[in-house]
Formats: C-alpha cells, structure tokens, sequence
C-alpha cells in the first residue's frame, strides 16, 4: 500500500464534543504511527447550517489539541471538481436528474439520483470485522439536490478518492452510509478505503454525545484549566488501550504504541470525573513556574504563592480550581484575616475560659526559636514537631483536646473555618506573619 493517508471531516454546523476529536485523535494517531499523512477537511456542503464561528473553533480546538495536520482546505473549495464528477456519472448512466413531487411546499421538483444496481455490498471493517449490507432497499438515492449541490455522500467520496486517503476512521453510526459510498466508488472507478468505524462515545447517562444535546465544546475545557495532554492522554483511551496497564502515557509514547486492532467494539463512557483525575496527573507534572505559567495564576506575593503551589496540585484538579483557591480558601496567604472573636473560641471547653488566649500566646516562643533558626525557610515537618507537643498536651488533659488548641491556631493564621491546616500555613506565610496574626487574636480575647 502507498503511504498511509487519515483524515478528520468535521462539519462545522455546530460546536463539535470530545466525541468528535476523538476521531481526530485516532486519525492523527494511525497517521503519525505508520508515518503517514492526516488532512482536515472542513465539510461544509451544508450551506444552511455551517457558520464560520464553527469552524473557527474545530480550528481552535485541534491547535489546543497540537494535532497538527499536513493539509487542510474546505469541502466548498472543490465545488468545481464535483460538478465534473457529477455530469460524468449522469453522462456515464450511473445516475440521473429524478422528476420529484413534492410531499411539502417548497420541496425540490428535480434532484439527482444513483443508480443503484443492487445486490449485497461487502467490506471488511478493522475493527468490526467483515460486514455484508444488501443495499437493493436503498433505492435510487441521492447524492446531489443540482449540480452544483452535492450532499455527503457523493462529496466524501470524490475528496476521499482525490486526496488519496487510504483509511476512513470514523464513527460507527457511519457504517450505514459505507454501501452507499462503495456503490458510487465503484462507479468511479477509485480505489476502496480501509474502513475502521469507531465505538460511540456515549455521556454520563448512556446516551450518545451530541453536538445538538448540550454536550460541551472540547474549547470549554480547555478554559476550565484541563490540559491539552490531558485531554489527548484521556481521549486516546476511550475506546483504546495500550497492551498494558498503563493509564498516562505522552503525545511520544501514543504514536508509538496506537493499534487500531486495540480498539474495543463497544461504546466508551465519558467520564468527566476520570478526565479531572487524569489532568491532576498531569497538572502535578509541572514544574512550580510551568504550573503558574500555565494556570495563568497569580498573587500580590510572589514568594507565597510559589510556596502555595504544592498546596495547588494536591487540592485542584483543574486550574479553574487553582484560582478559585486562590482567591478563596487560600486567600489567607495574601491578606490580612479579620476575626471574630466568638469563632476564635469555639473549641474552647466550658469552665476554662482565657484557655484559648494563653494556648495561642504559649506557641509564640516555639514559633520565634524556630524564625531565630532561619524561620522563613521553615518546614512543615519542622513546625508540627515544635508545636503538636503544646496540642498534645492538651490533650491529655483530656478535656479540651488537641483541637482546642490547633483549632483558635489555625483560624487565627486564616479567618477561616476551612483552610490548609496550620502547619502548612506558617510555612508559607514565614514565622513573622504567622507570629504578627497569633498576637492579634490574642489582643482580640484580652480586649
């Protein structure tokens, strides 16, 4: 066989789901494997309903993606070319200008039909296997509205045929169109793709992804902070496996592994859930300043968000998440906390009133022998080990337990109710913050 050639066919009459790419993933996979080439053909025939802003964004999302591709042109720029072929199938007795009633108002009076010989059509699917349709009950069919209105099944063909692509992957509601096309390659005289229909990409609830069905723009999850290797990694295993148990695998290690004889029959769930798991892999990946860079994440204190950025990939999933932290749980780290006296004291057990002042007033020598030794660099390993004495203590006393003292310790680093515990917080805030905030709630429960 000549090179290998795959191609996405996308019809830019709506904003096209992850179900969508996931063809492109595979093409542009099988391509890259056999060292082949991948078109993108915009198929815009349907003039009613493509919009430019669609295309705009299948163009958007296979850049996010990096799927890049060796040629690309519009269905619409052959318009000439199918002309030809048309008047040449007429002219050839393999289809005629039909005289049609209409059933509606409005309904064409003349289309073009195929002549459809009958018989069984066969084909052999790699993915499916050998599949035999009798196609005598399509009838005539059409694949034109005029001659210059080619529909579908005719247009694939003749670029198809000319662009000499030898392997058609796409989605298995597609089979029931291959007899149809055959029928007209046939015609033609071109040679026969490869056919590998691919298993439906159904949602949450089991029915099919839809473009027409609310199903997201593979854009939108790029703008919930989902990486574009993420998304590649996620996409190319629905449906497909490596031979092994690997879940996370690269651009690199996908072109060299991808075997359309691993490619499972049945539908595959797309599972947001899975894909955020799969992005925080990836997310954790990331260097600290490619983490920031690619979050587009930022702070009033450079210091403290670097040191926030564990914090970051432990909790978030997505990098909407990382700046939603950001700007709540986490907005300690860069603000003054304003405290309520009342929460301060929360924990503190009944009859033992002034516990929480002197146990908050008790952790600031530990703290200021700490910033004496290097305090800015402190670790939380480090501060935990000063300090969880004082809280252990407590707790044998058996009454207030370790909460009554970490508790006020905490909320006094944060204004929080929830956030990082407080450990965590005064090594990244530094012993002089963390000791400046422990003296303000203090002064707040002697006031």
């Amino acid at each position: 066989m000549n090179t290998i050639v795959t191609r996405f066919a996308p019809s830019p009459t709506g904003l096209l789901h992850a179900g969508n790419y996931r063809t492109a993933v595979f093409a542009y996979l099988f391509a890259r494997r056999n060292g082949g080439s991948f078109i993108l053909r915009i198929e815009d025939t349907d003039k009613a309903r493509s919009r430019p802003e669609y295309e705009a964004n299948i163009l958007e999302a296979l850049a996010w993606l990096d799927l890049p591709f060796d040629h690309a042109y519009r269905q619409s720029d052959n318009a000439a070319r199918h002309r030809e072929v048309l008047e040449a199938l007429v002219a050839a007795d393999h289809a005629y200008v039909s005289k049609e009633t209409p059933k509606n108002p409005g309904d064409r009076t003349e289309v073009i039909r195929f002549r459809n010989p009958g018989g069984a059509i066969s084909f052999t699917d790699l993915i499916r296997g050998e599949i035999t349709m009798e196609v005598g009950d399509l009838g005539d069919f059409i694949i034109a509205r005029s001659f210059d209105e080619p529909i579908f099944h005719l247009a694939v063909v003749i670029d198809d045929g000319d662009e000499g692509v030898t392997h058609v992957i796409r989605g298995e509601d597609h089979i029931s169109n291959t007899p149809r096309q055959i029928l007209i390659q046939r015609a033609l005289g071109f040679a026969r793709p490869i056919y590998a229909h691919l298993p439906l990409i159904l949602g949450s609830d089991r029915t099919k992804l839809s473009k027409r069905k609310g199903a997201k723009a593979l854009t939108e999850y790029r703008d919930l902070g989902i990486l574009p290797e993420a998304m590649l990694n996620y996409l190319s295993l629905l449906g497909w496996n490596p031979g092994d148990e690997r879940e996370y695998l690269s651009r690199e290690e996908l072109i060299s592994t991808f075997d359309l004889a691993r490619v499972q029959k049945g539908s595959a769930i797309f599972d947001e859930t899975k894909l955020r798991s799969v992005n925080q892999r990836w997310m954790r990946t990331l260097s600290v300043d490619d983490f920031i860079a690619r979050g587009a994440l930022s702070a009033p204190d450079a210091d403290r968000l670097h040191k926030a950025v564990p914090l970051l990939k432990e909790r978030a999933q997505t990098f909407q998440e990382a700046r939603e932290m950001l700007a709540g749980e986490l907005a300690c780290l860069f603000k003054e906390p304003l405290l309520d006296r009342n929460i301060l004291i929360a924990k503190e057990p009944p009859g033992r009133s002034g516990m929480t002042a002197a146990a908050l007033s008790s952790l600031l020598a530990p703290i200021e022998a700490l910033a004496g030794a290097g305090g800015v660099g402190m670790s939380v390993e480090t501060i935990r080990a000063a300090l969880m004495p004082l809280a252990d203590a407590e707790e044998a006393r058996g009454k207030g337990g370790r909460g009554a003292v970490l508790w006020p310790l905490r909320y006094a680093l944060s204004g929080a109710e929830r956030s990082p515990d407080p450990f965590t917080l005064i090594s990244i805030l530094g012993a002089a913050v963390a000791i400046s905030r422990i003296r303000n709630a203090v002064a707040i429960l002697e006031g």
